[in-house]
């Protein structure tokens, strides 16, 4: 190889060690660290900058002599550099409270007096990943809905065990004034047999919602409790589970496995207890209380909704 072409290689290799763009996804409204990294030396200089059509966007700027940071508009007060770090070759920035705005492609720009120079390139995506997917009955409609999603969700429908018959549905999917999505779709099923999955992704993951056909549970007028199951076969540990009448009455909730059940002051009269594996028992039951009693279980990828429906009957004293 000839010096000529030994020095084009060697251009070559520099020009990809310098313009390679390192991906970063980040989630919106959390931190988010964009990694730079430099050859130690005496009397630093980073620059970091966002590169926007039209113009460049300086997000802060840092010398070892001045201790200066300055900040675009819409970034002062989100950025700081790890300042202890940067003798050791870390030019690293923090951003918080990720916005959709953020978006883009950043350059790290560093140097030192001993005549180093380094450029990196940066590009920050942001999502909003499916925190909760929600579904509600009507007769032999079924409604499936999420919101404040990015980039935009997609939906599907399933049984458990699955069926030979395509699901037909309207799904519709909308762009809120702040650039997040909301998604909604219906679906009939008349198998009551069949357990009912809507499950929402986008390229950071997937949520599911799986619904369990109600259950028949016979109280009597006179009977002192009555004990409702909440169970599911092969279900993760939850992380939220929440009991409801009629799909939106609140009756007790719990976040965390440590956290004590709270018991909704309309219910507090007929909530005896709740147990470990988050059965409720019930007393002093009325006709007001004939309807569809549901258990959702809610971990970090699904949430099920297990439902019993209680029927009230007058019956006789014993």
């Amino acid at each position: 190889m000839s010096v000529f072409q030994s020095l084009v290689v060697l251009l070559l290799i520099m020009w990809t060690l310098t313009t390679a763009v390192v991906e970063v996804s980040c989630v919106l409204e959390e931190s988010c660290i964009l990694p730079c990294s430099f050859q130690p030396g005496k009397d630093p200089v980073i620059h970091w900058i966002k590169l926007e059509p039209g113009n460049t966007r300086l997000v802060s700027d840092y010398s070892a002599r001045h201790q200066i940071e300055l900040h675009g508009k819409r970034f002062r007060g989100r950025t700081s550099l790890f300042t202890d770090q940067i003798s050791r070759g870390n030019a690293s920035i923090r951003l918080t409270g990720l916005q959709l705005q953020d978006r883009g492609r950043y350059k790290c720009y560093t140097s030192t007096i001993n005549g180093d120079h380094k450029e990196s390139f940066i590009n920050l995506r942001a999502d909003a990943p499916v925190r909760h997917v929600d579904m509600e009955q009507v007769e032999d409609s079924f409604t499936c809905r999420s919101e404040g999603i990015y980039p935009e969700p997609q939906l599907t429908w399933s049984t458990r065990p699955p069926s030979n018959v395509t699901l037909q549905n309207q799904t519709s999917v909308k762009e809120t004034e702040q650039q997040l999505y909301e998604i909604s779709s219906t679906v009939t099923l008349s198998d009551r047999d069949s357990v009912l999955i809507c499950s929402i992704s986008t390229r950071s993951g997937r949520r599911s919602a799986l619904w369990y056909q109600p259950t028949l549970v016979h109280v009597s007028l006179f009977k002192t409790t009555t004990t409702i199951h909440c169970t599911a076969p092969n279900t993760k540990p939850p992380t939220h589970w929440v009991w409801k009448f009629n799909h939106s009455q609140i009756i007790v909730d719990q976040t965390g496995v440590d956290s004590p059940p709270r018991v909704s002051e309309q219910w507090r009269q007929q909530v005896e207890d709740v147990s470990a594996s988050g059965s409720l028992t019930l007393h002093h039951l009325s006709s007001d209380h004939q309807g569809t009693f549901t258990c959702e279980l809610s971990s970090e990828e699904e949430t099920l909704f297990i439902n019993s429906y209680v029927t009230i009957e007058e019956g006789k004293i014993p």
